[in-house]
């Protein structure tokens, strides 16, 4: 058998696992022509594939079909010119917009305005690695650490606690001390950049950075350098910040398994960190570096933020590039800071926001950032299925209700927080919607990014890999989206961000989160720790209206400076 024929018949086999038993009986045309490479389009596959579309065609009507698919003027030659067009990380003309019509935008630029603290130099180094940007920087901008002594701590504590958590990809050791010396001499000469200034960092390891490696989490992509530097990297670096490490992706972003193992939760290493910016969420909360980057489709942010006890932003849809970066889903990835704080957070979003010239989906909105805004003037709901009604058991594992009742628990003392802040909490409920009318659209978007990749069989190595991920049978499945229902289905995605826009008219935000919902609308969330259970964190959500990321971000502050539970570490 040759090379060819050995991959289509594995190719062949993974196809047919795609389907459940009796599927046979529904589409023989369909299977039969995947086993002898049918050339021309027959009856039997014509009908297959109007079952899977869900409309019917009488014989007259299937016979005008099969000579339009069939004649060399159909679609056919289209679809084999696209499969050899090498699109590479192209990206679509159609361009996903959260902003309905009619919405006005934002257009106010004010001052940006940090909390003013008087920070101290820590007694010892441990203290030190955990301490929030807001603090590091003041520290840096006042002469009393040095942005290498401070990258050599990081790179130091990477190397000690990688082999425990498995959150490192590479380390960028040669590029970081570089940068760090800049930083010395730019500081000492007066040159101070900003808050990032001297600061070591984490980049998710599905973006590029010339001359070190971009993995995407998969075994083939080990070795694979991009000669390309992503946007957010490009921004941070102007701000002056230092990158150490390039850190864990779940493979093909889901999970937190990647070729080198499974990512660990600083607080529990029996745990994993939760996907897929699993490096990310577990480096920082580890005290591992200052601050980290990471990217969300489907919770990618919120998920390790939620599970490591550290302070995670998903923006607004279309305020960060995501040039340079693996495409999960055009029309929902983003990309946002994992931090140890709220305001870590403001400052790391401010510094990577805004259009570049190189995403086509970034909108020019303002951010707004004032640390001392009376929180009392936001208009705030909490979503009322988070907080009232019974919470079911799960008789597979009782410890996952027994972990929801506890963070019901410490949300709702979180509440008591945010009133005697002044807050006015009124009950919020989300529309009803099938999220499964919209939920396919990033499969259909993910396939279209990894057509390459499943065409060569590299697919299957990712799935029989150390990896192990679950992605290729979602990519699989997604071939057999119908082109319509995928553009009903945006259609219909339209129609649910009128619901969310109507049911948050009167509101800046709520707490709690519902991200099958929000990720897909491109409303914006932030996670932050709000206590413990059984050496676990718990976790705490805002979500805000369009462009609400400032109002989300002043609540998480206001929260976080009456609580220290953002202050608590991990027992590494």
């Amino acid at each position: 058998m040759s090379m060819n024929e050995q991959n289509f018949a594995l190719n062949r086999r993974r196809f047919l696992e795609c389907f459940p038993a009796g599927t046979f009986a529904l589409m023989p045309g369909a299977l039969m022509a995947v086993a002898q490479d049918a050339r021309r389009i027959t009856p039997e596959i014509l009908e297959a594939a109007a079952k899977i579309a869900g409309v019917s065609f009488s014989r007259e009507e299937q016979q005008a079909i099969l000579a339009r698919l069939n004649s060399p003027a159909g679609p056919l030659p289209g679809f084999d010119a696209l499969r050899h067009a090498d699109l590479g990380n192209t990206q679509p003309a159609f361009v996903f917009n959260p902003v309905l019509p009619g919405k006005t935008l934002p257009s106010e630029r004010r001052p940006f305005r940090r909390q003013s603290i008087d920070v101290r130099l820590p007694a010892t180094d441990e203290e030190l690695a955990f301490l929030p940007v807001t603090h590091l920087s003041r520290l840096i901008e006042t002469r009393r650490i040095k942005p290498s002594d401070l990258t050599k701590l990081y790179l130091s504590r990477l190397k000690r606690y990688d082999p425990k958590l498995l959150c490192v990809v590479n380390l960028t050791e040669d590029l970081a001390l570089k940068q760090a010396r800049q930083a010395d001499d730019e500081i000492a000469a007066g040159r101070y950049r900003g808050p990032l200034h001297g600061i070591p960092w984490g980049l998710k390891d599905l973006f590029a950075v010339r001359g070190t490696k971009t993995t995407w989490g998969m075994s083939p992509y080990r070795d694979r350098v991009i000669d390309m530097d992503a946007t957010v990297y490009s921004k941070l670096t102007e701000a002056g910040a230092i990158l150490i490490a390039k850190l864990s992706t779940g493979a093909l972003a889901v999970t937190a398994r990647w070729f080198g193992g499974l990512t660990r939760c600083p607080w529990n290493t029996q745990e994993d960190a939760s996907g897929s910016s699993a490096g990310p969420g577990a480096a920082t909360a580890a005290g591992l570096v200052g601050f980290s980057v990471g990217s969300d489709t489907g919770g990618s942010i919120i998920g390790p933020a939620s599970r490591n006890g550290v302070t995670g932003l998903r923006p607004t849809f279309g305020r960060v590039s995501r040039h340079g970066g693996m495409v999960l889903a055009w029309t929902q990835d983003t990309v946002g800071p994992i931090c140890r704080s709220a305001e870590d957070c403001a400052l790391v979003f401010n510094a990577i926001q805004g259009p570049d010239g190189k995403d086509n989906s970034l909108i020019d909105v303002p951010f707004n950032w004032d640390a001392a805004s009376d929180v009392a003037q936001l208009r705030v709901g909490y979503l009322r299925a988070a907080f009232e009604g019974p919470i079911p058991d799960n008789p597979r594992d009782p410890s996952i209700a027994e972990f929801e009742r506890a963070t019901r628990t410490n949300n709702q003392e979180a509440l008591r927080v945010l009133r005697s802040l002044g807050v006015n909490l009124v009950p919020f409920d989300l529309p009803d919607v099938p999220i499964s009318a919209i939920d396919f659209i990033r499969y259909a978007e993910t396939a279209a990014f990894f057509d390459d990749v499943t065409r060569s069989g590299l697919l299957t190595q990712v799935e029989e890999g150390p990896e192990k991920s679950a992605r290729p049978i979602e990519i699989r499945s997604a071939y057999f989206t119908p082109a319509v229902e995928f553009i009903q289905a945006n259609r219909f995605r339209t129609r649910v961000m009128q619901k969310m826009d109507e049911a948050m008219s009167g509101l800046d935000l709520f707490v709690g989160s519902q991200q099958l919902l929000t990720n897909r609308t491109g409303h914006p969330v932030v996670s932050m720790p709000s206590g413990l259970y059984r050496g676990l964190p718990t976790a705490l959500h805002f979500t805000g209206k369009i462009f609400g990321d400032s109002e989300i971000l002043l609540l998480a502050n206001a929260f976080q400076s009456a609580t220290s539970h953002h202050l608590a570490t991990p027992p590494l």
